[in-house]
């Protein structure tokens, strides 16, 4: 059987001018790290490649030599490297990078060490980039003199920048994500799995990346909540240290939006009375997040379009540009490509800032992350309301089977449900929400929903998708979901339960001798969550 061959222990090492240099015999009587790293008892260097600078070919001379006395079996390969500057950080790390792609590895013969305890620090850091980016597929070796009156070679460690192999770096890696992640959800234990991984990506994105952030979603989702929670993250890992400035941009309207934005100069309109320096300015060194950026005007998107490409921009009524180095957050609502497609949005706007876009789900579509949600607005009203906000088992219960069914609309999203929370919490007695308190509420949220704004101009009305919302209208199959349309039309036209059950079953209650119709509709609604009141027009709720 044949034997297997060892693998050779190659090291890559930039020659130390200082470090390892000296003349005469008296170089002996220096600790020099390379030759040093040739006399280990326990490490066998089979091949060095000793990289020089042009100056310095007769100190590697010298040094060739040497390693060759103390350790004959080890090769060394003396490569001139043309670094001119080795204090230049550009130049360094392009002749290193140029020689690690076209040094023939074998890492399948050959196992390779970096020595990064010679050379200036640049070259130390640009053989750590290498070499953690795997252009060199090695790992590093650091040298340290002998202590003491010792005169023998010092010591020397390996280091792997495999962090998988590092159990207690890969922990604290691990343990940074998931404080991340948990910051950027308030600290709310949501369970909604297309969420949690949405709020993995946004935080990976988050501090790796300085390009606008494009945030879309309903009114209520959390946008705003979102983007203070990023700063706050990016602040906490020192890589803004600027403010976080805000602006809803509907409430921006005529010449007031240039200013407010751009800012202006003394005299550049009437009324303008002092310099303005204008929010973009602000945001110098932080974050800026524009909610609702849909209702800009077009010059507004002209010039914040140059903003954020250039950093640079003119304020109102002067002919000189300032700068400011803000990073982006949008918010919107709106679909921008239909605003594009229709003149109301700039296209070349659009493509600056949507490179990362991330869509906020609806409430109504995360019902698992409603009671941990519930818990953290109890915990909001407690702050809200100085006292500490309870709500009892059967409460709590009674007010979830309504929160997480069909019938919960929740249009205005987390607004909805902080506003109900805060409700209750100021009407309970003691601070203690009961089941009477959730019962009013109840009523309260029906009554707003079907109150609330009518379909647009040109919009078809559709009763399920009213009543059930988009998403989960959806998920019906299309048999179901004509019979619910015929059944709502009945119910909205009727007085009462009893007379659109006497409309739906006229036929099939012909044939049965104590027909309640009204039982059997209720049940019909309860397959989908919903109840009387919630289908009407604002009939008497239970009238025979």
């Amino acid at each position: 059987m044949a034997k297997t061959q060892a693998r050779r222990t190659v090291v890559l090492g930039m020659l130390g001018t200082m470090l390892d240099g000296g003349q005469g015999p008296r170089r002996w009587e220096r600790w020099r790290p390379t030759v040093a790293l040739c006399q280990q008892d326990d490490l066998l260097v089979d091949r060095l490649e000793l990289l020089y600078s042009p100056n310095a070919a007769v100190l590697a001379a010298t040094v060739t030599e040497d390693i060759h006395q103390v350790s004959a079996d080890t090769q060394v390969r003396g490569v001139e490297v043309d670094i001119q500057d080795p204090w230049d950080l550009e130049e360094v790390y392009g002749a290193l990078l140029d020689y690690a792609r076209s040094y023939p590895f074998q890492p399948e013969q050959e196992d390779y060490l970096v020595h990064i305890t010679t050379g200036t620090h640049i070259v130390q850091i640009c053989m750590f980039l290498l070499v953690e980016s795997r252009h060199i597929p090695a790992r590093l070796v650091q040298t340290a003199p002998p202590s003491g009156r010792d005169r023998g070679p010092g010591k020397y460690s390996i280091i792997d920048l495999d962090l998988s192999k590092h159990d207690r770096l890969a922990t604290r890696f691990q343990q940074e994500q998931r404080e991340g992640l948990s910051f950027l959800k308030a600290g709310i234990d949501t369970r909604n799995a297309a969420f949690n991984q949405l709020i993995a990506r946004i935080e990976q994105v988050a501090i790796r990346s300085r390009a606008p952030l494009l945030i879309t979603g309903p009114t209520g989702a959390g946008k705003s909540q979102l983007a203070r929670r990023i700063y706050a993250l990016k602040k906490a890992r020192r890589q803004v240290n600027g403010p976080f400035v805000d602006l809803n941009c509907a409430t921006l309207r005529g010449d007031a939006a240039m200013s407010a934005l751009f800012g202006h100069v003394k005299g550049a309109f009437t009324g303008a009375l002092s310099d303005r320096p204008g929010l973009l300015r602000q945001a110098n060194g932080g974050v800026l997040f524009l909610d609702e950026i849909g209702e800009l005007g077009a010059d507004e998107q002209a010039m914040l379009l140059r903003a954020v490409e250039d950093k640079r921009f003119l304020p109102v009524g002067s002919d000189k540009e300032v700068e400011s180095d803000f990073q982006l957050i949008a918010g919107t609502n709106r679909d921008l490509q239909a605003e594009v497609a229709r003149g109301a949005f700039r296209e070349d706007l659009l493509a600056r800032i949507n490179l990362w876009t991330f869509q906020l789900p609806a409430l109504r579509e995360r019902p698992e992350d409603i009671p941990p949600n519930l818990l953290y607005e109890l915990d909001q009203a407690s702050q809200a309301l100085d006292t500490r906000v309870t709500m009892n088992r059967e409460a709590q219960e009674h007010f979830l089977r309504f929160a997480t069914s069909p019938a919960a609309r929740w249009s205005g999203n987390f607004r909805d449900l902080n506003a109900a929370v805060l409700r209750m919490a100021t009407l309970a007695p003691g601070g203690r929400i009961t089941r009477e308190n959730v019962d009013e509420e109840q009523e309260r949220l029906r009554a707003q929903w079907r109150q609330g704004p009518p379909p647009g101009p040109g919009a078809t009305e559709d009763p399920v998708q009213e009543v059930l919302g988009a998403a989960i209208a959806a998920e019906l199959d299309r048999f179901d979901r004509v019979q619910l349309a015929d059944v709502l039309t009945v119910c909205r036209h009727s007085r009462s339960l009893s007379e659109a059950g006497r409309h739906l079953f006229a036929r099939s209650r012909e044939r049965k001798q104590s027909p309640n119709d009204a039982d059997r509709l209720r049940k019909y609604l309860a397959r989908f969550g919903l109840a009387w009141g919630d289908v009407s027009r604002g009939g008497s709720p239970e009238a025979p």
